[in-house]
């Protein structure tokens, strides 16, 4: 059978369990295990084993239940709390006031939970009855809580970047430090678009209060020592060589607890959910990624990779059309996927293109997790959109998406920076090498 024929009999099953309501982990799964049945009969079967133990046999997804712990911990124990609010001070006299503490607050909070939901949350939680209560306006909240949390697999460390470099065989440091000069730009950009809007609308903001008293500074700088130090000590170790991202997320786990103990708030009950909401959240992780490995063993063994390889370098694609046609395509995907299921759908596929046509790997995986990022802000599945309204019961959907459309924007423009520039992406890692 040709692969054009198995890339439609893969394409109509997906499709079908996706139709019928089977969740996107198990339809995976379930879409590799039947189009290898009908293509190989059960030859295939035995491999299954393998692939399953080769998915989750990683030391550097190691890293992932330890991010997220140490996420779980430091927000249990309320140091994510009082970093907002010291934030929160010292940006009290930028432009747009708590709307700028919102993005640097998620940029720097994405840094220590690796998810782009779990820092729209955190911080959606705190800022969006403080914001209502000084006067801000909804649109500008909004706005702000759902793009800056689309920061959070863009600042490093990166549980999307985890994944993909085991996907491919990258190095996650490297990737990690692919993304710093784009996440530095992404939040230039939020900040200066929310000073403009500040500007143009003054009645979206209140008016300045007093400036802050040295007193009132000195503490809104301790309230944000403990994590600051706790993210520089992350990326400064690996990016020095010091530490594999799995050894970061274990220093940065202890580090959590050490912050929590001075905090002492802490409590048993506390510290049991952040356990439980780490293990509920790494368990889903791996679910999607033995089922994502599943499809694209079935998909390997098809020869469809190869085969949409020779057939799009046939046609004569050059890289600025075929980039542009990957942009679109998860512009597409990212309306119906949440990103990892989206990645592990289509590496497989496109893999074999993207190294015939000379794409490199760190710049993809920097390109992919902006892609990713654009799917959290993507109606209908845009789980930062559902994740803001979560907060805010009484904001209608439309006014979200609304507020994020600019934010969206900035993120598209962003990967065709990264298409003209690749060394945004590119200089970091290559100066780690040392060239």
């Amino acid at each position: 059978m040709s692969w054009g024929s198995g890339l439609l009999i893969y394409v109509a099953l997906l499709t079908v369990m996706i139709c019928i309501g089977v969740p996107m982990a198990l339809a995976m799964g379930l879409t590799g295990i039947i189009g290898l049945t009908l293509l190989h009969g059960t030859t295939l079967w035995p491999s299954l084993g393998d692939v399953v133990w080769n998915s989750t046999n990683s030391f550097t997804l190691v890293a992932v239940p330890l991010f997220v712990l140490m996420g779980e911990v430091l927000l249990k124990s309320g140091a994510a709390e009082r970093f907002y609010s010291g934030l929160s001070v010292l940006m009290g006299r930028v432009p747009g006031g708590l709307a700028q503490s919102n993005i640097l607050g998620s940029a720097l909070f994405s840094a220590i939970s690796g998810s782009s939901t779990a820092t729209t949350l955190t911080i959606g939680t705190v800022a969006i009855p403080q914001m209502r209560k000084r006067g801000y306006n909804d649109h500008l909240t909004f706005g702000t809580l759902t793009g800056g949390g689309a920061l959070g697999n863009l600042i490093p460390p990166s549980i999307f970047l985890l994944i993909y470099a085991s996907v491919v065989q990258a190095s996650a440091v490297e990737l990690f430090v692919a993304t710093i000069v784009p996440g530095l730009i992404a939040v230039v950009m939020f900040m200066i678009y929310v000073a403009i809007k500040a500007r143009a609308n003054p009645g979206w903001v209140p008016p300045p209060g007093a400036p802050a008293t040295l007193r009132d500074i000195g503490r809104a700088l301790f309230d944000c020592a403990p994590i600051s130090v706790l993210i520089l000590a992350i990326i400064g170790g690996m990016y020095g060589g010091i530490m594999t991202p799995t050894e970061a997320a274990g220093f940065g786990c202890l580090l959590a607890f050490v912050i929590a103990g001075m905090y002492r708030r802490l409590s048993l009950p506390a510290l049991r959910s952040a356990c439980v909401n780490s293990i509920s959240i790494t368990c889903v992780l791996s679910l999607i990624i033995i089922n994502g490995q599943i499809l694209g063993f079935a998909v390997t063994h098809a020869g469809i990779g190869i085969g949409v390889s020779r057939a799009l370098v046939e046609m004569g694609l050059s890289p600025f059309v075929f980039f542009t046609f990957l942009f679109v395509l998860y512009l597409i995907l990212g309306a119906m996927l949440e990103g990892v299921s989206m990645m592990l759908l289509t590496v497989p596929v496109l893999y074999p293109t993207l190294k015939a046509m000379g794409f490199d790997d760190i710049w993809f995986g920097v390109f992919l997790v902006i892609q990713a990022e654009l799917a959290q802000l993507s109606p209908p599945i845009g789980l930062n959109l559902i994740a803001v309204q979560s907060v805010a019961r009484d904001a209608k959907l439309g006014l979200i998406m609304k507020a994020t459309l600019p934010y969206a924007i900035m993120l598209s423009a962003l990967c065709f920076l990264l298409y003209m520039l690749p060394e945004l992406a590119l200089w970091l890692p290559d100066q780690m090498r040392g060239r």
